[in-house]
């Protein structure tokens, strides 16, 4: 278990170090390159990652055009929690967008620690919450906010996406066309 996976797990529930120890048997960990597919549109979800380095995005596809509809940074938790709570295919596809380096737990392990170890449930119920709040601000995000105000907001709450992302998945992050967040940034910065 690295130091920043046992980070992430205290700074969210106090566990002792025996609990610490079984979760980190039941970590793998993987390493992909930069824009590598880490998991593809029609496959269920049997896991969940933790991303130790790098950069995930998942987007799914609209008319044949990919939305983004996230990005994932380091210390983050991801998994498309429909498709594995459900069993269904998944409609995301998940990509590396630098070299990332995640530590990955199984279904079987999660529902394992679930039953030996009461903490892990309430941790599970923890992240669920946080997902579900994530998604709640995404949505009125894109429904309350026209796209220089979206672009100003991401701007002030998550400068590392700015920082470190492409332009064009930004802008299919914000809902529009690349063109568009080009006249939105010179337009800022002829006001600055």
């Amino acid at each position: 278990m690295t130091e920043l996976f046992r980070q992430s797990m205290l700074q969210m529930i106090r566990f002792e170090p025996h609990e610490l120890e079984l979760l980190g048997d039941c970590l793998e960990y993987l390493e992909f390159p930069r824009r590598a597919i880490i998991h593809d549109i029609g496959y269920v979800w049997r896991h969940t990652f933790f991303i130790e380095e790098g950069c995930l995005r998942y987007y799914h596809l609209v008319n044949g055009e990919e939305v983004t509809g996230q990005f994932f940074f380091e210390g983050s938790w991801f998994s498309d929690y429909e498709s594995f709570i459900s069993g269904e295919p998944s409609r995301l596809c998940v990509q590396a967008l630098e070299k990332t380096k995640l530590s990955v737990m199984s279904k079987k392990n999660i529902y394992r620690l679930y039953d030996e170890i009461p903490r892990f449930e309430r941790l599970g119920r923890l992240m669920a919450e946080r997902a579900f709040i994530g998604l709640r601000m995404r949505t009125q995000t894109l429904t309350h906010l026209n796209p220089e105000e979206r672009y100003l907001r991401l701007l002030k709450i998550r400068p590392k996406v700015i920082e470190r992302i492409p332009q064009h998945y930004i802008a299919s992050f914000l809902g529009i066309k690349p063109q568009s967040l080009s006249r939105i940034r010179k337009r800022l910065q002829s006001h600055s």
